[in-house]
């Protein structure tokens, strides 16, 4: 009898359908809510994606999930809600909570190991949300890179790697590299009950980062060359972006999109082992080819009159024949068409995983760099060395892609075609390793659309202290100036200016956008317990910036407050049970 063994994993849903991701042990006909679709299988490995239709608007339906007829979710014995499917509609249109962050590394066994990173926030939150009425849920959980970390390894999956020495000798005994070790890192990351059960009632959007392929993957093609001799990069990236696919990529897009997809049509469509359509794929998700590359990762979710953007600012760059783009021209120009679309939208949303607008003297140091870095001869060779070494591959270190997502920042503030610009336009995050807010004025920009950076990092990972000692600095008044000067007279200053709302808060963060009509929320929050959080800050992105002082909760020091939050309710269904709002125990708000 089949079983699964991830998932299910709700992805994309709309007013009328959703689509639910399953993987198995051996093949299998999915059903859910009276829709099929028989596996698919890659390497060994048997995966399903269910296209559930029909589904009225506006409704929240549990669902269970059958294997060849048999049922096998939720568990007899599950202490969670059941998973279900609540889809938009015009009742729910201006009103979303929306969660996001990055940077999850799974669980460790040993207990030390597991005090140094701490408690999982999602895991936290999911815990906690299983208690609240479903009211109180999330409308969509937005996962902005490093699912898995494929050069990071834990004991467990050292070990279990350990037997393929004699058989591959040159692969490193440190880092993953074929499809089935990828399968592994997965089932790691996303079998924990609170996430599989979260994942299963929250539709989930995501996009990778480094570390779900390699630390610094694509940050110039110095580095490509560089990773190019290995003699196992080769079946490394392969595998790297085609699990990609298979577990990420695929749920981010629409039916429509699916349907007209021709390689989800040559997997889903063929019989056998599709692991070779699959290497071609990612040889051509990796390649360059005029500006731009084979794939387009880049995705858009519309929710209601919030319109969230997707950009891929990892594979998605090129980076040959001198360029450094975060983006080709071709996927470029489809994020400019898929934004300034007409129609109601009060929020904008911009994901990318490494962030627009970084502590400001960080920022400037990448724009200066990159200039020094191509240049000819030993300049440019110590410039890339120090690009490498630093990290320097943000936006700013991709200084024509930064200028023209500015410019694409601006063109969002103006009107289009009869309806009205955005309220707010966020830019939303991760990677650094520590969360803020931040507040920008753009050049060219219409007045009347506040404009913010929100970084939310990580979910779950261990912060260094000189990691928070680089970044309080990079935030620093002293260091602003002086690398600003720097840059002005290197000739890079950028077309963007902002400041600091709140932050940087340091340890383990889930954040979340509150969105109703046209005012917006952002609430950074901290786990205190397996099931427990602390609002570390709470910034309003639609009021006024001459009544938005600059302040923010400082990073937690002690014990953690004796009163935690247990959740803000939603304004639309009050709780009377809610502590006082103006309780200090609920934490620091910036209004």
């Amino acid at each position: 009898m089949p079983s699964p063994v991830l998932g299910p994993v709700l992805r994309h849903v709309d007013e009328s359908s959703a689509t639910v991701w399953v993987q198995t042990d051996v093949p299998a006909q999915v059903e859910v809510l009276g829709s099929t679709a028989r596996t698919f299988e890659v390497a060994g490995h048997h995966y399903a994606l269910v296209v559930v239709t029909g589904l009225p608007p506006d409704t929240r339906t549990e669902y269970d999930v059958l294997l060849d007829g048999e049922h096998v979710w939720p568990p007899a014995s599950s202490p969670f809600p059941p998973s279900s499917i609540a889809t938009r509609g015009p009742r729910s249109a201006g009103r979303h909570r929306i969660l996001f962050g990055s940077c999850r590394y799974v669980k460790l066994a040993d207990p030390r190991d597991a005090a140094t990173y701490g408690i999982d926030a999602l895991d936290a939150y999911a815990a906690r949300m299983a208690r609240l009425p479903s009211s109180q849920w999330p409308d969509a959980l937005l996962l902005l890179g490093d699912q898995v970390y494929a050069d990071e390894l834990t004991p467990q999956t050292v070990r279990r790697i350990a037997g393929r020495r004699a058989e591959h000798p040159d692969w490193p005994d440190d880092e993953i590299v074929d499809f089935s070790e990828y399968v592994g890192l997965y089932r790691d990351s996303w079998a924990d009950p609170e996430i599989r059960w979260i994942m299963s009632t929250v539709p989930t959007a995501m996009i990778f980062d480094d570390h779900d392929v390699r630390d610094d993957w694509n940050t110039s093609a110095a580095w490509r060359a560089q990773m190019a001799e290995k003699p196992w990069w080769a079946e490394r990236i392969r595998a790297a972006l085609s699990s990609y696919w298979v577990y990420q990529h695929l749920g981010n897009l629409s039916p429509d999109e699916l349907a007209a997809d021709p390689d989800w049509a040559a997997v889903s469509g063929h019989d056998g082992d599709t692991w070779p359509l699959l290497a071609d794929l990612a040889d051509r998700a990796d390649r360059e080819v005029d500006g731009s590359k084979g794939l387009r990762f880049s995705y858009r979710w519309q929710l209601g009159r919030t319109r969230l953007v997707v950009l891929d600012s990892r594979n998605g760059r090129v980076l040959d024949d001198g360029r450094h783009l975060m983006l080709g021209d071709r996927e470029f120009g489809w994020v400019e068409e898929r934004t300034l679309d007409p129609g109601e939208v009060d929020h904008l949303l911009l994901a990318t995983s490494v962030p627009w607008l970084l502590p400001p003297a960080i920022g400037d140091l990448e724009s200066v760099n990159e200039a020094a870095a191509a240049r000819p001869g030993l300049r440019g060779r110590l410039g890339e060395r120090i690009r490498q070494a630093a990290d320097l591959e943000h936006w700013q270190a991709f200084r024509d892609s930064f200028d023209r997502l500015a410019r694409l920042v601006a063109a969002a503030t103006r009107p289009r075609a009869g309806d009205a610009a955005p309220v707010s336009i966020s830019v939303l995050s991760g990677d650094v390793h520590h969360s803020y807010a931040a507040r920008a004025q753009v050049e060219d920009a219409e007045e009347g659309t506040a404009v913010h950076q929100l970084t939310c990092s990580p979910v779950h990972n261990h912060v260094p202290p000189y990691v928070r000692a680089g970044f309080r600095l990079g935030w620093s008044g002293a260091a602003t100036r002086a690398a600003r000067a720097w840059a002005t007279r290197k000739g890079t200053p950028p077309p963007v200016t902002w400041d600091k709302l709140g932050g940087p808060y340091f340890g383990n963060t889930i954040a979340w956008l509150d969105v109703d009509g046209r005012r917006a929320d952002v609430v950074f929050e901290q786990p205190t317990g397996a099931a427990s959080l602390r609002e570390a800050a709470r910034h309003t992105l639609t009021a006024p910036r001459s009544a938005e002082p600059e302040q923010g909760h400082p990073e937690p020091t002690g014990p953690a407050p004796t009163q935690v939050d247990p959740a803000r309710p939603d304004p639309r269904h009050p709780d009377p049970a809610d502590p006082d709002p103006t309780d200090p125990g609920r934490g620091a708000r910036t209004r």
